[in-house]
């Protein structure tokens, strides 16, 4: 596959278009951020020109849209240049979207936001060329997975979406969910307040109750764990999520995680010559631990 893939490329015909005659998708689910990646861009840009030629598409309104290529389209415009090249590729919107997708969703900077609104997004477009609906997209995708089409070996769409990414079928569900939440909570999520799993839970809120949600956790400075998060979508399920029993939940204290807490020896070994083995290691250890605990209780007392 990735020996055709090249062929392709090396046979298709690159053309140097200006690029005032190059647009963006205004629906693009990745953002355009000035970080320390864009500028080596730039300063690559401006040292070698451009390597790998954009991928673009005609409008019918004249110009071409962008494919593959903001980040060389802007490092272009940086570095004073007029004109990119590109191949120009006959599409349709659902390639379009899937070939875009394609190209933005491997960079390591995508906020799980931005990855869940792209895979939405692709996800919708596979439906639509395998003649499906796609409003259950909507519902976090393929949750009663149908058969798409003719050839494709009775996969779901989410399915064949794995194939061609680099997360499984299980985990871009989870991403798709993210949708739901409201933008308070997604920007929580990309921001790393709310992690990925309690986040899936939360998104089965209703719009009401997830609003709700962000003042409370304004207000109480925290945000909800798995088990608060698990609660909160059971309550919303039963009718009986409000604000008390939400603060009620959110005012639990969360236990300790002590399976996570690890002390690993190349750390430790700094402070023991190197003949003390790891029962002796670990003696010494729990001995200045009883130490300690018994120091806090005297003053405690």
């Amino acid at each position: 596959m990735a020996t055709t893939t090249r062929k392709k490329v090396q046979t298709e015909k690159i053309t140097y278009v200006p690029l005032t005659d190059l647009y963006e998708r205004p629906d693009h689910p990745i953002k355009m951020r000035d970080d320390d990646s864009m500028r080596e861009t730039v300063e690559s840009v401006k040292l070698n020109g451009i390597l790998t030629p954009g991928i673009v598409r005609p409008r019918t309104e004249g110009g071409y849209e962008i494919i593959a290529g903001r980040r060389r389209k802007l490092a272009c415009e940086a570095a004073g240049l007029t004109a990119m090249p590109v191949i120009v590729r006959e599409l349709d919107d659902e390639q379009a979207i899937i070939e875009m997708v394609d190209s933005g969703i491997q960079r390591e900077e995508v906020l799980p936001s931005e990855k869940a609104a792209a895979y939405k997004m692709k996800l919708e477009a596979i439906k639509r060329r395998a003649g499906r609906p796609s409003k259950d997209a909507q519902a976090g995708g393929d949750e009663n997975p149908v058969q798409v089409g003719q050839g494709f070996e009775g996969k779901t769409s989410r399915d064949l979406l794995a194939e061609q990414s680099p997360d499984s079928s299980t985990q871009i569900q989870r991403y798709i969910r993210l949708t739901e939440l409201s933008p308070e909570l997604q920007q929580m999520v990309d921001s790393g307040k709310i992690a990925m799993t309690p986040a899936v839970e939360l998104s089965y809120l209703k719009p009401e109750e997830q609003a709700m949600l962000v003042t409370t956790i304004d207000y109480e400075q925290a945000t909800p764990s798995l088990s608060q998060a698990q609660r909160m979508k059971k309550q919303s399920q039963e009718g009986t999520l409000d604000e008390d029993s939400m603060l009620a939940i959110m005012c639990e204290q969360k236990k300790p995680c002590w399976d996570n807490i690890t002390l690993k020896g190349k750390n430790l070994r700094k402070y023991f010559p190197q003949s003390y083995t790891p029962l002796q290691i670990e003696n010494i250890i729990y001995g200045l631990l009883e130490k300690w605990a018994a120091g806090q209780q005297k003053k405690a007392g």
